[in-house]
């Protein structure tokens, strides 16, 4: 449940004229009144002779006869909502929902019958508006100084006592999320992202890599971005804001943003606690700065959080960024996984209620992200053969993280943290069955004979990479396949059918050819399902030939059939998807 205090107005009827009307960016359905100051307060919506400007002026009155000077912004507006996922809530809980706001917020405390007066209006399934006057019956305003926080504890209460999604109570490590102008106004431009977004993600991967004040301004300027320094009196830099080129307001001027106004750790004094320590220097080669990198990980791990708090908090900044980095140099093929995950892993980079402080871990995560800045060019983003031991490295730091996080008892961190670790996975599935492909990729047709009958006589169980079988029984669904959540069901399916005796990529070859893939949700998933089907038949085909039948799985009916009488001609018995090789080309292969 998520309350939202608007920003104060001066126009009640303007305000109930919206509500009670169609609306102008979601579709108002069926408004009415669920609750209000007074139970007896005619509802506009049900009522022939009361209207909406009746009802504007009803709660206009005691602001009216206010003693003193009148508040100039008088409106007070709250939206409560619920997430998609939760369950409806009836009129009768909706008005609880807003007598208890209005009781939190300081409007319309329970015991006061002196209270400002105030209307609940529903005009969708997921959330109501609560409209109030900020004019008390005794000609006193109200005092709603600390609003937005009490009425996020009553929203605390209410998801337990409605079994709703329990949000977590605001600990100021949320990002800062792009306001409705802004996303309206990209959508305008014709952009994929609000500008507010396009900032964050860029200043993250300067700061990141950065390691002084100068190299973190020219980082800002080679990536395109304007940028704006604070200089006080005695010449020192103590703020920036930056603007995307092409944005501008209506006075044609640049829209800046403060740092501190794109995230609470991206404020210059913020951007500074990372660069403590010497430059490290750039490794060799590319793929000697992924193995540098990874040994740093491996240890870093195994460090987080060991000095406290406090140094805990240091430690998973520090791995923050260096996700950030990763995911910037990172192969071509992993690298929508890696920005996810850097997305994700954002919130479980900053720790409730307390600072960055220097830690080992940290500083071995600031080694490892100065390394992959420093060494890994363009030419060298798509060695995916030492880019593998980094990301498995990373995904131990980051499970560490989850749980010093769980530790501290921070369930949203610790969640954004499993969410990043459940990415980067799918990265190192991507990576193994691209270094897979590589390894089997045969130079020419007549290479690929070869090498298929030399690698089927030398298979032995365990030995194969399934990544590569996929790549060889259905490259134009590997991608998918190895990035989906079910790859590992559907490797271990393989494997079973290897240790049979057949050859995985002939059978899961058969099995996609069966039907088209395309459609599937999961085709990972689907292909289980065929394979398992495909080990029912075998098994009922055994059974069978030692009862004297013979199953002959016929579209996959599995029905069976006499055996021929002894003598009879019997056709010579193919491996398990020679049949369509042998008619021409099928789907999959």
């Amino acid at each position: 449940m998520i309350p939202k205090e608007a920003r104060p107005g001066d126009d009640t009827a303007g305000l109930l004229f919206y509500l009670y009307g169609p609306g102008k960016r979601d579709e108002h359905v069926d408004p009415h009144m669920v609750a209000a100051w007074d139970p007896y307060v005619p509802d506009p919506a049900r009522s022939d002779e009361f209207s909406i400007p009746d009802l504007a002026a009803l709660l206009d009155a005691p602001v009216r006869v206010l003693l003193g000077r009148k508040p100039p912004l008088h409106v007070f507006h709250v939206a409560v909502r619920n997430p998609p996922e939760d369950r409806q809530l009836s009129d009768e809980e909706w008005a609880r929902v807003a007598r208890e706001m209005m009781h939190a917020a300081g409007i319309a405390p329970h015991t006061d019958d002196r209270g400002c007066r105030w209307v609940a209006v529903r005009h969708a399934d997921d959330h109501i508006h609560i409209v109030a006057t900020r004019a008390r019956e005794d000609g006193r305003q109200p005092d709603t100084s600390w609003s937005k926080l009490r009425m996020q504890e009553v929203a605390r209460r209410f998801e337990v006592e409605f079994g709703l999604r329990r949000l977590t109570h605001a600990d100021g490590t949320a990002r800062r999320w792009a306001k409705t102008g802004e996303v309206e106004k990209a959508t305008r431009r014709g952009l994929s992202e609000p500008v507010r977004e396009t900032l964050q993600r860029t200043v993250r991967e300067a700061a990141a890599a950065a390691v002084s004040d100068a190299d973190f301004f020219q980082r800002l300027a080679a990536a395109g971005l304007r940028v704006k320094q604070r200089v006080a009196p005695d010449g020192n830099v103590t703020g920036y804001s930056v603007a995307l080129p092409g944005d501008r307001d209506g006075g044609q001027k640049p829209v800046w943003f403060p740092g501190t106004r794109l995230a609470s750790d991206l404020s210059l004094p913020r951007v500074r606690e990372r660069w403590s320590g010497l430059p490290v220097n750039a490794a060799a080669t590319p793929a000697n700065a992924w193995r540098a990198a990874a040994e740093k990980v491996r240890a870093a791990a195994d460090q987080l959080g060991a000095g406290g708090l406090h140094h805990g908090a240091g430690d998973v900044a520090a791995l923050g960024d260096l996700i950030v980095t990763a995911a910037v140099v990172s192969p071509y093929l992993v690298r929508s996984q890696m920005r996810k995950a850097a997305y994700e892993y954002e919130r479980a980079s900053r720790a409730p209620a307390a600072r960055q402080m220097e830690g080992q871990a940290r500083v071995l995560y600031r080694e490892s992200t100065q390394v992959l800045a420093r060494s890994v060019s363009s030419a060298g983003r798509n060695d995916t053969v030492a880019a593998l031991g980094f990301l498995l490295a990373l995904v131990t730091a980051v499970e560490a993280s989850r749980r010093w996080h769980q530790a501290q008892e921070h369930r949203v961190q610790a969640e954004a943290a499993g969410r990043a670790g459940r990415l980067l996975h799918e990265a190192v599935e991507v990576t193994v069955g691209v270094n897979a492909a590589r390894e089997y990729r045969p130079r020419s047709k007549r290479a690929a004979a070869r090498a298929r009958i030399g690698h089927r006589a030398a298979t032995t169980p365990g030995i194969r990479p399934m990544a590569g079988t996929v790549q060889e029984a259905v490259p134009e669904h590997a991608r998918e396949i190895l990035a989906d959540p079910a790859w590992p069901a559907l490797r271990a399916r393989l494997a079973a059918v290897e240790e049979a005796g057949d050859d995985p990529g002939d059978v899961l070859a058969t099995v996609a050819a069966r039907r088209e893939l395309s459609s599937a949700d999961s085709v990972a998933e689907v292909l289980v399902w065929r394979l398992d089907g495909w080990q029912r038949q075998r098994s009922a085909a055994a059974a069978a030939s030692s009862s004297g039948t013979t199953a002959v799985p016929a579209g996959g009916t599995g029905r069976t059939v006499p055996a021929r009488k002894q003598g009879a001609s019997s056709p010579t018995r193919r491996p398990p998807g020679e049949e369509q090789q042998r008619r021409g080309p099928t789907q999959g292969r």
